[in-house]
């Protein structure tokens, strides 16, 4: 694969090189230049050590922003698709070590992301919680006997990840062996609201009417479930993080659902509840929280405590980063549909979220999963842009 160089042009960054403690950097084809106030410096590097990925996200300075991309595995690599064939069975694939750790190091070793994220489903926890279920090609997943009741929240039970999905732990293990901290090795789990909707719903829904008949009829019975949901999480991110997760993703993609109100009674304290948590274990695990269409609740989503909020393409970085605040590191947020665009329009849109983004605190990230159909050269593309930044 040919090494592709992609400076950011100096003048797109003209609003970043007003700030004169934080020097502007970019990349000619065989060297990195750095200037602030007329002078030239050498730029401070971070040690290979540590991956890039935690470095931009603690603020330190770093050369360009670390790149990885949601839902790598599954949605456009061949080898992953030649795998799906001999494996059918999703659940058998996320549920096997040695095809979890294969499938993780799928992009890995053709892309080098400066993220891995295990290879699993946020509905993994539930056959640990006596929630029977499956994840059915073309359906998607199938929760066979739908919480909708008192009685039926009180049959669920607290998730032990040692005890129920040991080869979780096990995977993540390997990968950072496998990695070698030249990427951050990425866990992730289903935020209480999330995973709530898709037991209540009985799957996948498109309006959300028995989650909110339940929120709105019997509070009660959903803050119960809630609850189990939220405490199971929070020693689901503590296992993956002893286990070898250096960052944990949480994905709570339903919780734009809800009107901002019952944000604030539904999902809100229990995303601060594992938050809270999980640091008083591990105070400097990086926590990043995503939920898809997340514009009108960004101040909110920052409410939570985690070190990261996940944009995506429907709000424009720079507002984002205003709206954020400065001590919140953002992640995204490309549009995965960009990737069917020509190379050059591809490095444009890199080009313009990161200098949105402005230096430093930012993971560059597309602003979803990628779509089935993707071209894969247009993946590897979208990396070779992205390693070749400079600040």
């Amino acid at each position: 694969m040919a090494s592709i160089h992609t400076a950011l042009p100096v003048s797109q960054f003209s609003a970043l090189a007003a700030r004169p403690a934080k020097p502007l950097c970019y990349a000619p084809a065989s060297r990195i230049t750095c200037s602030a106030a007329g002078a030239v410096a050498e730029p401070k590097l971070v040690g290979a050590a540590e991956p890039l990925l935690l470095s931009a996200v603690r603020g330190d300075d770093v050369e360009r922003p670390p790149v990885w991309l949601m839902r790598q595995a599954g949605r456009y690599m061949k080898s992953y698709q030649t795998l799906c064939e001999k494996h059918p069975s999703f659940r058998e694939r996320s549920e096997n070590v040695d095809l979890v750790v294969e499938i993780s190091l799928q992009p890995w070793k053709v892309f080098k992301p400066d993220g891995v994220i295990l290879f699993s489903d946020i509905l993994t926890p539930f056959s640990g919680m006596n929630i029977p279920f499956d994840i059915v090609k073309g359906k998607g997943p199938i929760i066979f006997n739908p919480l909708r009741t008192a009685a039926d929240v009180e049959q669920v039970v607290e998730f032990v990840p040692e005890e129920f999905v040991p080869y979780v732990g096990e995977a993540l293990s390997i990968l950072r062996k496998e990695v070698n901290n030249e990427a951050a090795v990425l866990g992730f789990v289903g935020a209480p609201f999330t995973l709530a909707s898709y037991v209540v719903e009985g799957g996948s829904s498109k309006h959300f009417s028995k989650i909110k008949r339940l929120a709105f009829s019997e509070p009660k019975v959903l803050h119960a479930l809630l609850q189990k949901f939220t405490t199971s999480m929070a020693k689901y991110i503590q296992y993956q993080a002893d286990k070898g997760a250096q960052a944990v993703q949480i994905f709570d993609s339903w919780a734009t659902e809800l009107s901002p109100v019952d944000f604030e009674e539904f999902s809100l304290p229990y995303l601060k509840q594992i938050v809270d948590t999980v640091k008083q274990t591990h105070p400097h695990l990086p926590l990043i929280l995503y939920a898809s269409g997340s514009g009108g609740l960004l101040e909110r989503l920052a409410l939570t405590g985690v070190d990261v909020v996940s944009l995506d393409w429907t709000v424009d970085m720079a507002e984002g980063r205003r709206r954020l605040g400065a001590d919140i590191a953002v992640q995204g947020n490309v549009d995965p549909g960009v990737l069917f665009g020509s190379k050059d329009f591809i490095a444009s849109r890199i080009n313009d979220t990161v200098r949105k983004a402005g230096r430093g605190k930012h993971i560059l990230n597309l602003g979803h999963g990628i779509v089935v159909g993707t071209p894969e050269e247009n993946v590897a593309h979208f990396f070779e842009v992205a390693k070749g930044l400079r600040y």
